[in-house]
């Protein structure tokens, strides 16, 4: 899981590093221990992964190896099914991801300055509730 969120890191120009990555490494535990983490294999290992507390989606990574699979969709689909509505927030310099969430049938929730992260960034809360369901679900 730590190297597809590095991996992200190193294509995102706009991301600052800010954390070591030992520090990464023991946040990725602990979620694990907390079974908020489900993974998705591909024939090379893991190709993808949500981190969802309940309704509070706090990461969503696809390798770069795996994109436009669906493995992102497919992961955010069950998470739809065993919540009854769901929200993360996502940097508004990402606009992939952005992209990527309302095609999903989430919306602009609010906007923060980066308060809630720990790059300081601003970014946008977004959110899905079973009545903006999308085509593909």
């Amino acid at each position: 899981m730590t190297a597809i969120l590095w991996g992200f890191a190193r294509r995102s120009p706009w991301l600052p590093r800010v954390r070591p990555y030992r520090t990464d490494l023991r946040v990725m535990a602990q979620i694990t221990r907390r079974g908020w983490v489900r993974v998705l294999h591909d024939a090379r290992g893991p190709a993808a992964f949500i981190a969802r507390d309940g309704a509070r989606v706090h990461a969503l990574y696809v390798h770069p190896r795996a994109q436009r699979r669906g493995l992102g969709r497919t992961l955010l689909n069950d998470a739809k099914r065993d919540a009854p509505q769901l929200e993360l927030w996502v940097a508004e310099a990402n606009e992939s991801a952005r992209a990527f969430y309302s095609a999903q049938g989430f919306a602009e929730g609010a906007r923060g300055i980066g308060a809630g992260n720990d790059e300081a960034l601003p970014d946008i809360q977004m959110l899905w509730h079973p009545d903006r369901r999308t085509s593909d679900e």
